[in-house]
């Protein structure tokens, strides 16, 4: 019931929220003035993070939110990141640095899936830490990942599993036991391993590529780089409508195309050059041959072109409502100020051009961060544009004359990917690690030893044993462990019946032999209690009666199906010793006419392994049973080579 008491978060998007770990409960308007304040300081502390960064859908903003039902007041906001999940997990980086730097406050960070930072390290969470028993225990806090323990014992410190404790519960105890709340160290570098890479990635996420556009486009995109993103949105999601005007280009006519250079996302730069599409011959837009050196260029420029001009087909000029300048902004001025107090000019002389330029892009994180958040009904990115149109001066001769010093563009190789490759971030996302033999170039001796290792049909037979051994509950099967790194440790003997149950040995009488273990276990133990014994006769005898009822049904079992092939379809093992061939049928009484064959024992690893690779085969290279349920548990077999 309390699931379906909190809001819920739109699919693709995240929501965070900023806590103050000991806020004033006394003092609303205190914790308010502070709450500000901190808004202003970390706004300015990622500002330098944020100003080059090109969200796919919706920037990373906060905004105070008073106290409401129960939950103290906070910072929070929620942003969709659509199909780019990085953006989500660039928000996770910045929420683990500012509660770094500022140690005052801890993050909860969430989306539509729940607890995600949790499903990143799901192979090492304990077995109480589900969805149901998540709520109000997770924080980043001190740059770290914490979670309330639940206690096993009378006087542990924690929160019980089976009650959800309040926000301010949880805050206190963060507080107050911060070293016994941090998540264990596998669970850590589960999420430390996800975010490696920050804020280097930040730029290896961006390509730089030559597009063939108009001029208008060029000097939008010089002043406001994030305004791609909604422009790529627009031609990814266009619908008839809205390429009615594109028929004829009115903003950005096609006759003034100059070559320039485009910063993407590689999120976008994706979605853009996979899409196939064919201009309206009345909008002007044609392509050159494909063979021509040039035609990625004038396609993506084509693509990005419509896409302005659906944005300013949606643009609200007509409306009333003017956008507030940004200094109009009661926060603008503290913002500035803790700009310059962290080193985000450079030392740079105000009025110069790079001064003009850091400016701008201050401005324009400003707009998205704060103002568009505080007045949704007034940001639209075709106002944006005609903005930037109106305000901007540019040449066309210029735009032309820069056209021979563009930088190179990036290579998009990484659009193809190669099936190791694939297998290697599968492995990887999986939680299962890559070995280094998957990842080094072996030589011959080598090759031999991973051929033995990775691919042995012994390997194949102890995984699935061990598979069919492990302790499974009503939420399904579990995978042991040990199957994903370790070496296989099983019981042979409990392997063994196992099978024996499942695949039905004669030798051991099916599942009569557990009757028997059982029967035998009970007289053993009854030898302490012989009182009970003589008491249980009864009981005794009725067990014995279904023990042997047991045997004369699974004799007739027998019996009818040694006139069928179901086992032929089985390889037996052939018994060792010097036996003719009179001695392999059993001796015929003096009233039957018939003589039964003895029944060899199945070669159950034999058996096994056939059937697998015979499924394996069966699936031609494709996903299937077999190949899914092998990889889940650690064993790879190599491709079927033969013809």
């Amino acid at each position: 019931m309390d699931a379906l008491r909190r809001p819920a978060i739109p699919e693709d998007a995240v929501r965070y929220k900023l806590f103050l770990v000991q806020p004033d409960p006394s003092d609303a308007e205190a914790n308010e003035k502070s709450l500000q304040q901190l808004l202003e300081n970390i706004l300015a502390e990622i500002a330098p993070l944020l100003v080059q960064y090109i969200w796919q859908h919706q920037p990373f903003n906060l905004t105070y939110h008073p106290e409401k039902g129960g939950e103290p007041a906070n910072l929070g906001g929620v942003t969709v990141f659509g199909e780019n999940l990085e953006d989500e997990w660039f928000i996770v980086y910045l929420l683990k640095g500012i509660t770094c730097t500022f140690k005052e406050v801890a993050a909860v960070v969430n989306d539509n899936d729940g607890q995600f930072l949790l499903i990143e390290a799901a192979e090492h969470l304990p077995k109480w830490l589900d969805p149901d028993s998540s709520e109000n225990r997770v924080f980043l806090y001190q740059g770290e990942l914490h979670i309330l323990p639940n206690p096993l014992h009378p006087g542990e410190i924690g929160w019980p599993k089976d009650s959800v404790p309040t926000v301010v519960q949880a805050l206190e105890m963060l507080h107050l036991h911060t070293e016994h709340c941090l998540a264990r160290k596998p669970i850590r570098s589960a999420l430390a391993k996800r975010l490696d890479g920050y804020p280097d990635k930040i730029q290896q996420n961006f390509h730089h590529a030559h597009c063939y556009i108009p001029a208008g486009i060029a000097a939008v995109l010089s002043r406001s780089p994030d305004l791609l993103a909604p422009a790529v949105s627009a031609f990814y999601l266009r619908d008839p409508l809205d390429l009615q005007a594109c028929r004829t280009f009115r903003t950005f006519p096609p006759d003034t195309r100059v070559m320039t250079s485009a910063k993407f996302t590689r999120c976008l730069y994706a979605q853009l050059n996979q899409q196939s599409f064919i201009p309206d011959r009345r909008s002007g837009f044609t392509l050159p041959p494909r063979t021509h050196p040039q035609y990625k260029a004038h396609e993506l420029g084509m693509k990005l072109a419509h896409g302005f001009e659906i944005l300013c087909s949606k643009s609200g000029q007509s409306s009333s409502v003017q956008e507030p300048s940004v200094s109009s902004n009661p926060l603008w001025r503290g913002f500035l100020d803790s700009l310059k107090k962290n080193g985000y000019f450079k030392a740079e002389l105000e009025g110069s051009a790079r001064y003009k330029d850091l400016m701008m892009s201050a401005e324009n994180f400003f707009k998205q961060s704060i103002t568009s958040t505080h007045r949704p009904d007034i940001y639209n990115p075709g106002d944006e544009v005609f903005k930037i149109l109106r305000d901007a001066s540019y040449s066309f001769e210029d735009l032309k004359q820069q056209e021979a010093h563009l930088p190179p563009e990036d290579s998009d190789a990484w659009l193809d990917i190669s099936p190791q490759e694939l297998e290697r971030l599968l492995e990887e996302r999986g939680g299962r690690g890559v070995s280094d033999s998957t990842i080094k170039t072996v030589g011959p001796e080598n090759e031999e030893q991973e051929e033995e290792t990775g691919y042995s049909l012994v390997a194949v037979t102890q995984g699935m044993k061990s598979f069919i051994n492990a302790m499974s509950s009503h939420e399904g099967a579990e995978f042991p462990r040990s199957c994903l790194s370790d070496p296989f440790n099983f019981d042979p003997d409990a392997v063994t019946s196992a099978l024996d149950r499942l695949l039905g040995n004669k030798d051991d009488e099916l599942d009569s032999d557990d009757f028997e273990d059982d029967f035998d276990g009970d007289e053993e133990d009854n030898e302490n209690k012989d009182e009970e014994v003589q008491n249980d006769d009864s009981v005794e005898h009725t067990d014995a009666d279904t023990l042997e009822s047991l045997r004369k049904y699974m004799d007739e079992m027998d019996h009818e199906l040694q006139s069928t092939n179901i086992g032929k379809s089985f390889s037996q093992t052939n018994k060792v010793g010097n036996k003719s061939d009179t001695t392999k049928i059993s001796s015929v009484t003096a009233g039957s006419e018939l003589a039964e064959e003895e029944i060899q024992p199945l070669d159950v690893d034999l058996n096994l392994v056939t059937n697998l690779l015979e499924s394996l085969a069966s699936q031609a290279g494709l996903a299937g049973p077999a190949s899914n349920l092998l990889q889940s548990i650690g064993i790879h077999i190599p491709p079927d080579a033969d013809k």
